[in-house]
């Protein structure tokens, strides 16, 4: 035996530090572990989920099964609700009020949801060149608008375009322009709320554009100028598909966004001129709480509801199916 043999430390097994907290994860496979210590963890992670599930379920959970179990009465918040079935959705179907609003708060998608996303990626295009001087600042003072408070940014914009004071309105007159009263005129009532809408919340789509396009990499760029592939082609063959889910994702978000219309189009116009405006959630309000016709407001929101959990599936389908393709 060698003197370096001789004096050599004896070899420990390697033990895996301690997590934070002092305690070391127990060994052996999970169904090693007793079950008296699963029940315990259960019951700890219950302990702690307890305060969130109890306002959980006191201001969200037991107001939908309120709300459900309304829709099927005559409620109107004074005496007792009668029960009706089916009267309340049946209305729904036949109601030419509704069926205005359901056509509006399409007319406020269709108007809303494209001009949104593509303002947001033209945007996010051009502040992700890094050619460009004074980005983040760019990004910044387009950001703002989403941090402002809906009811406060529809307010200005309201006195903004107004024919008498607005300062907007003075300005386009000086170059040969009069719309007029832009938001008591029935054409011209939805376009403008839809407009304001899009300066609201472009900055908040053009946000997560700009997070996918870090993700995609450069050297798929450089390779398509090496076989000398044009701006055009490489947004048409590189970015379009790589943003594909990105663009599938804000679509349906600000989808989901002009079906809940409400605050801005409130202030701005009530509804009018003459209901042009009036969308369904605006129409939940108005039969809610002012006809007082609870019962009716609630069938209306679970349909409504209905229609947002659609799109979410849609969502849901779409991420799934990519997810599997990768």
């Amino acid at each position: 035996m060698s003197s370096a043999q001789a004096v050599s430390p004896r070899r420990r097994a390697y033990r895996a530090p301690a997590p934070l907290g002092g305690r070391r994860p127990a060994t052996g496979s999970p169904s090693s572990r007793s079950p008296r210590t699963g029940r315990r963890r259960t019951r700890t992670a219950l302990a702690f989920l307890a305060p969130a599930l109890l306002v959980l379920g006191v201001f969200v959970v037991w107001p939908m099964l309120s709300a459900l179990q309304m829709s099927f009465t005559d409620a109107s918040g004074f005496g007792q609700a009668e029960w009706v079935g089916l009267e309340n959705y049946a209305r729904i179907v036949t109601d030419p009020d509704i069926r205005d609003a359901v056509g509006n708060t399409v007319l406020y998608a269709v108007l809303f949801t494209p001009t949104a996303v593509v303002v947001a990626l033209a945007l996010a295009l051009l502040l992700n060149d890094p050619r460009l001087p004074l980005r983040g600042l760019f990004r910044t003072a387009l950001f703002l608008p989403f941090i402002i408070s809906l009811a406060v940014g529809a307010l200005a914009w309201s006195y903004l375009i107004d024919p008498q004071v607005g300062l907007l309105h003075y300005w386009l007159r000086g170059l040969g322009i009069d719309l007029g009263n832009v938001l008591q005129d029935p054409t011209l009532a939805m376009p403008a709320v839809a407009l304001v809408a899009v300066w609201k919340n472009f900055g908040f789509y053009m946000v997560i554009f700009l997070a996918g396009l870090q993700d995609i990499p450069g050297s798929l760029y450089e390779a398509a100028k090496m076989d000398g592939a044009g701006a055009w082609s490489r947004f048409r063959h590189i970015t379009l598909p790589m943003l594909s889910n990105t663009t599938a994702f804000v679509l349906i978000f600000a989808l989901i966004a002009a079906l809940q219309a409400f605050d801005q189009i409130y202030v701005m116009t009530g509804g009018g001129p003459y209901g042009s405006t009036q969308t369904v959630v605006m129409e939940i309000y108005e039969s809610g709480f002012r006809k007082l016709e609870l019962g009716f407001a609630s069938a209306l929101s679970y349909v409504l509801l209905l229609a947002t959990l659609l799109l979410s599936l849609v969502q849901f389908v779409f991420f799934g199916r990519r997810e599997e393709e990768r």
